[in-house]
């Protein structure tokens, strides 16, 4: 790298920093909700983080046969109470980060579905993580009565800027894994409450299956989540914007690209911290972490 090509690269990452520090400021805070709120009740030293890929309707038999939800923590996301293994199960922990949970979009009548089945099915303490950056104030609180299940907040501000600043911010709560996949949002708190060995399953991150233009030019993929029975080709909307508006190919690739970057930063982090990352679903297309 040149002189000039240094110099570049150092204003940008000071421009970075300080836009960081002044985002989290204006749209957040610097409180650590996740690590003050704590685990719940006393954790094991691994957790199981279940994401939603269709490989996870062979991998979540075989788990709750062997018997991991009693041995091990388990962390879930998005619509996964939705399927029976839900209350076998009994996740710890629940995490969601996409806009349509707080915002009255395109999925609003599936979204209060959600929360109507948590209130019902949830009879053990567990804590439901959700974005802090709310702007239309919606009430999590008023949609989930049910006294065992505790809302914690976390940040959704990626860092960016100064490598160096990166981990003191992640080891102060000051960031995020909102790389692109609430997954990931996961690891970042199951690594901020202490855990040391995350078990990833249904990570297939099937991005690109049947990814095509179709004649209205719009983009689609054939959505695959473990508890759709017939999955479809479906338009690719947008919803971290209000109204959501449809993808083009390169805003798509271009989110995909910053989502495994992400997985190669938290990688890094987890290594930062002596725990480990262990990925055990097959045919998965992350390359960041080791392979069960």
């Amino acid at each position: 790298m040149t002189t000039a090509e240094k110099n570049i690269a150092c204003i940008r990452n000071a421009f970075d920093t300080a836009l960081f520090f002044a985002l989290m400021a204006w749209k957040e805070n610097f409180r650590d909700y996740i690590r003050r709120a704590g685990p719940v009740g006393t954790p094991s030293d691994e957790i199981v983080l279940l994401a939603n890929g269709p490989s996870l309707t062979d991998a979540l038999p075989q788990l709750i046969a062997a018997g991991e939800h009693t041995r091990k923590d388990f962390l879930c996301v998005n619509y996964f109470a939705e399927d029976e293994a839900f209350t076998t199960v009994r996740p710890k922990y629940y995490v969601l980060s996409d806009p349509t949970f707080f915002r009255r979009c395109c999925d609003h009548e599936r979204v209060m579905g959600l929360y109507r089945t948590l209130n019902e099915k949830v009879r053990w303490p567990m804590t439901l993580y959700v974005q802090y950056y709310n702007p239309e104030r919606f009430d999590y609180r008023a949609v989930l009565p049910n006294p065992q299940i505790r809302i914690v907040p976390f940040h959704s501000q990626v860092y960016r800027g100064f490598p160096s600043l990166e981990f003191p911010c992640y080891d102060r709560g000051w960031g995020s894994g909102n790389f692109g996949s609430v997954i990931q949002c996961g690891e970042f708190i199951a690594l901020c409450l202490g855990y040391r060995v995350l078990h990833l399953y249904g990570v297939d991150h099937t991005f690109f299956d049947g990814f095509c233009v179709d004649d209205q030019n719009r983009v689609c993929i054939r959505r695959t989540y473990f508890y759709d029975t017939e999955p479809q080709l479906k338009p690719l909307l947008l919803t971290a914007v209000n109204p959501p508006r449809p993808y083009t190919v390169h805003s798509y690739l271009a989110e995909k690209c910053e989502l495994f970057r992400g997985h190669e930063v938290l990688a890094r982090y987890a290594a930062h911290l002596g725990a480990r990352i262990v990925n055990h679903t097959a045919g998965s297309l992350i390359d960041a972490y080791e392979r069960a």
